[in-house]
């Protein structure tokens, strides 16, 4: 009898560990939100090194709608709400538990597809991040976990420079990132750790460290609402968009992204087109492919 307990209860925790996999935490990252941005450049060890000016943007809305949502994928679109109501597609995020591709940067705007272990993937999740245009930035894997009493996911990885200086900065081409998101009862926080790295001829010169703290706070709905409407407005579009980049990373073992601002303005102006019906469901897929063909190597 005490042996079959013995299996009960293992069973039991075995199943309870399934279903408490991590999942729940990524509901978590999932609606609308007020959110603070804060960056300031910590230490180098160049003596001369000028730090740069400390960033801070507040009093941003943002909604985070998940347009996939199973037990082993969430997919989560970043929406803007700016000025009175205007609605910037934002970034977007895969989830995936156990997922053995990962996309690796190179620099130089060149990503690598690698396949993982089994042993190495096990029990994590992948998160993959998107440009504005559903082109790649960096994807890592890594465990849920409970530390210190906080649930968090964390995990380093190279990413190309953040948007908000690679049209500033030409000291540094590779943002070493240590991603970390801790939950919280009103939201999360998303602590970065960062190096700023140059690359070259096969060595990696660290120019300075810099910390990066989002706060995300939940926030009413009914402030995302123009988002959400967004979306549904222009979701079609966006779907094929993605459909079109998954064609690519599936037929290719290495890209190289050229020119992504063109491409950016060529897939918001379509945006606006789909909107205004003068791009459709029967030439949408097309069109966007030709556009991607121009713009990956």
């Amino acid at each position: 009898m005490k042996k079959i307990f013995n299996i009960a209860i293992a069973a039991a925790l075995s199943a309870s560990a399934t279903a408490q996999n991590g999942k729940e935490n990524i509901d978590k990252l999932c609606g609308c939100f007020e959110v603070t941005f804060k960056y300031a450049e910590t230490f180098s060890t160049d003596k001369d090194y000028k730090f740069h000016d400390r960033e801070k943007i507040q009093g941003v809305t943002e909604l985070a709608l998940p347009i996939v949502n199973t037990n082993k994928r969430v997919v989560i679109q970043h929406l803007l709400v700016v000025g009175n109501g205007m609605v910037v597609k934002h970034w977007r995020e895969d989830w995936t538990y156990e997922n053995p591709v990962q996309w690796n940067y190179k620099g130089d705007k060149v990503w690598e597809k690698v396949t993982l272990n089994k042993n190495d993937i096990k029990g994590k999740w992948s998160q993959s991040v998107w440009e504005v245009t559903d082109a790649p930035r960096y994807q890592g894997s890594a465990p849920w976990q409970l530390v210190n009493g906080h649930t968090i996911w964390e995990n380093t990885v190279d990413a190309p420079l953040p948007r908000r200086e690679y049209t500033k900065r030409s000291d540094y081409n590779i943002l070493n990132r240590t991603n970390r998101l801790v939950i919280k009862n009103d939201g999360y926080d998303h602590i970065q750790d960062n190096k700023k790295v140059l690359r070259a001829d096969g060595a990696d010169k660290i120019i300075v460290e810099e910390k990066g703290l989002n706060l995300y706070e939940k926030a009413d709905e009914a402030d995302c609402e123009a988002a959400a409407k967004y979306w549904e407005e222009h979701k079609g579009f966006w779907t094929a968009v993605q459909q079109e980049w998954d064609k690519v990373l599936s037929a290719k073992s290495t890209i190289k992204l050229v020119d992504g601002n063109d491409l950016m303005n060529t897939l918001f102006k379509l945006a606006d087109d789909w909107k205004a019906k003068t791009l459709t469901v029967a030439n949408v897929n097309t069109t966007v492919a030709e556009i991607l063909a121009k713009h990956i190597q």
